[in-house]
């Protein structure tokens, strides 16, 4: 279940306005909230990495490998189509809504012996497919098909003759959060039919206020919620990480 944006919207509000420390706007919440949303996610990847180094235990509740998988595993897309055009390119962006932030395994459909067949294909970076195709040995073929990025978001299938069929797997990056608000005698009331969730995991929405918080302080120019906010996120950070 994903983070209601309202929720997190008076949490911060109640909190900063608590001792009259400055109005934070619905622009302003929307910027910081994506930006909230963002570190979280990123952190994801950081800490799976120390996590993976470090023994696990049976219990799958309070496993922290198993928790962030849980997490990480809400932006997985699968079997994604990649929208081909001439000389094998690839864009990945066409038929995905979601903004691509690690590309996972991309697979290529032919035909072998008249039955359709889906191979993954290699990936190669930018030095090593000249020498591949140089070599007969190493040539790709559509029973071999391998592919390099040529930019973040487009990737170019070898052989090229390859236009088609093509998808993949990638986390995407979360999408914004949006806070929809209408504007009646003056004062901003939410609308949650232009409004869009945190696509985070409910049991972030605590972290979401604790860094929307601490990026406030700075946009109200407040050192001391700042401060607090930071202190209470660095806490909760060294619990989890224990």
């Amino acid at each position: 279940m994903a983070v209601n944006i309202n929720t997190v919207y008076l949490r911060v509000l109640a909190i900063a306005n608590k001792e009259q420390r400055g109005y934070i706007t619905p622009q302003e919440f929307n910027t910081l909230a994506n930006q909230a949303q963002l570190d979280i996610f990123e952190q994801y990847f950081y800490d799976l990495n120390q996590f993976l180094r470090l023994p696990g235990n049976d219990t799958i509740h309070s496993d922290p490998v198993d928790m962030l998988e849980e997490k990480i595993e809400i932006f997985d897309k699968f079997n994604q189509t990649v929208a081909m055009s001439s000389g094998g390119v690839g864009d990945l962006t066409n038929s995905n809504a979601n903004k691509i932030y690690r590309l996972g395994a991309v697979y290529a459909q032919t035909s072998i012996n008249g039955v359709a067949t889906i191979i993954e294909a290699e990936h190669l970076n930018k030095n090593e497919i000249r020498q591949h195709l140089n070599s007969p040995l190493t040539s790709p073929t559509v029973k071999r098909p391998v592919y390099i990025k040529t930019t973040e978001t487009a990737i170019q299938m070898f052989p090229t003759s390859i236009t088609a069929n093509v998808t993949c797997n990638f986390i995407a990056k979360p999408l914004d959060a949006y806070w929809g608000y209408t504007i009646i005698n003056g004062e901003a009331l939410y609308n949650p039919a232009s409004s869009i969730n945190f696509e985070l995991h409910a049991s972030e929405e605590t972290e979401l206020v604790l860094k929307i918080l601490s990026l406030a302080g700075v946009v109200i120019r407040d050192p001391q919620l700042y401060q607090i906010a930071a202190a209470e996120d660095a806490k909760s950070t060294q619990q989890e990480k224990q």
